[in-house]
């Protein structure tokens, strides 16, 4: 897993691109990207659920302190350590 904890600084927002029902769970940072890949499916917010769980690990921080500012229900997400 990707150890993303320099960038876990408080009020800072992250952007993702998520790809859903991938073959493993996986954070990866690609140059100026973060790509988070969860096997669960896109339905009644489990896969945000998944995204929220694995990026808080990356980040060293609860999940508590996730918050899912923009991209409910789109690949794109940005998440704001509160």
């Amino acid at each position: 897993m990707t150890d993303l904890s320099h960038l876990a600084d408080p009020g800072a927002e992250i952007a993702v691109r998520v790809t859903p029902k991938a073959s493993r769970n996986a954070v990866v940072q690609d140059a100026d990207q973060i790509r988070v890949y969860v096997t669960t499916v896109p339905e009644g917010g489990k896969a945000n659920a998944a995204v929220q769980k694995l990026l808080a690990k990356a980040l060293g921080v609860p999940k508590s302190r996730l918050d899912l500012v923009r991209g409910q229900t789109s690949r794109d997400k940005v998440f704001r350590i509160t």
